[in-house]
């Protein structure tokens, strides 16, 4: 299950990953996120914000997942991923080779340092 905010204002999508992944939420999330980078043209920023990676449902959540980031990973500016460690740590080193974003991890207790980073040009 993927909870979600969209602060319009600051162009920041936070997301909250709250159990394993399901396609539905990238469905979901995607008729709420496209409207808006079709008026401004991309987000300032994508916040993932989880103790740890839950995983996903299935194949297709995890199909799902890959789609959602190969058609909106040029729409984003920058990339906090804020979490307790594990995969997500590492998230910076291996995004680098596949998304054109900066991408930066920030430790679970950092969610405010992590959101003024992703407000900065």
């Amino acid at each position: 299950m993927l909870q979600y905010e969209l602060n319009k204002a600051d162009g920041i999508l936070i997301i909250k990953p709250k159990g394993p992944l399901e396609s539905a939420d990238f469905e979901k999330l995607v008729r709420e996120v496209d409207p808006y980078i079709e008026e401004k043209g991309n987000l300032s920023g994508l916040m993932i914000y989880t103790k740890s990676f839950p995983g996903w449902e299935n194949f297709a959540s995890f199909l799902s997942h890959i789609k959602f980031v190969k058609n909106h990973h040029r729409k984003v500016k920058k990339i906090a991923a804020v979490t307790e460690g594990g995969f997500l740590s590492i998230m910076p080193q291996v995004a680098q080779h596949f998304v054109q974003a900066k991408v930066r991890h920030f430790d679970y207790k950092d969610k405010d340092a992590a959101l003024n980073w992703l407000k900065t040009a």
